[in-house]
């Protein structure tokens, strides 16, 4: 396996080698320019290790990235959830790219309990609409079942299997709702890497 570097150096090594790095974390870089988002999977050499010295191995880093875009292409043909456009995505050189439309707004979190109120309406019109989307098989949508489902799926019974073995796209939490301050309007929900179809 290639050097591996700890997590101050790799930043600000990524920093200055590409001038439109907004973030790395112990999962992912990130960027953002403009109306594009970039997120990708670390390459070997960019893995971290955490404050005992081991090092921090992502866990199906290319794989999530491949369901997100399954999930963002599956969305978008099928329903009117509000999701990023997504652009493209492919590996280069042990990376893997997910390049989606940098949606503007505020997280969901970040709004007051009474605006908050407003969002969740929307929100479960859209779980309405997620639950009427089906599926004949578990996992994501692009038909990935490396992705780790929900607690309830991993230990639902046969039976339950066969009464019930579709489910909706799992939802996100409330940061990844992106909210547009002046209508309240939700502008894109965000981050599908383990979105899936699983036993209700």
């Amino acid at each position: 396996m290639p050097p591996v570097s700890d997590e101050t150096s790799s930043q600000e090594t990524k920093a200055t080698a590409e001038p439109d790095w907004t973030a790395t974390t112990a999962e992912r870089a990130y960027y953002h320019q403009d109306k594009t988002f970039i997120k990708r999977s670390l390459r070997n050499s960019e893995y971290m290790r955490t404050q005992k010295g081991t090092i921090h191995i992502p866990r199906l880093g290319k794989e999530r990235l491949q369901n997100e875009a399954a999930c963002l292409r599956f969305i978008h043909k099928n329903t009117d959830i509000p999701v990023p456009k997504l652009y493209g995505s492919f590996e280069v050189d042990g990376s893997y790219f997910l390049i989606t439309e940098y949606v503007e707004g505020v997280s969901m979190s970040d709004l007051d309990e009474t605006e908050k109120g407003v969002v969740k309406a929307e929100i479960f019109r859209h779980l309405e609409t997620m639950r009427g989307v089906r599926s004949g098989r578990i996992g994501g949508p692009g038909g990935l079942k490396l992705v780790i489902p929900p607690w309830r799926a991993l230990h639902a019974s046969e039976k339950d299997r066969e009464r019930s073995m579709v489910s909706v796209i799992t939802i996100c939490s409330q940061h990844n709702v992106i909210v547009d301050p002046g209508t309240l309007k939700i502008a894109a929900i965000i981050d599908w890497e383990y979105g899936g179809f699983w036993p209700e």
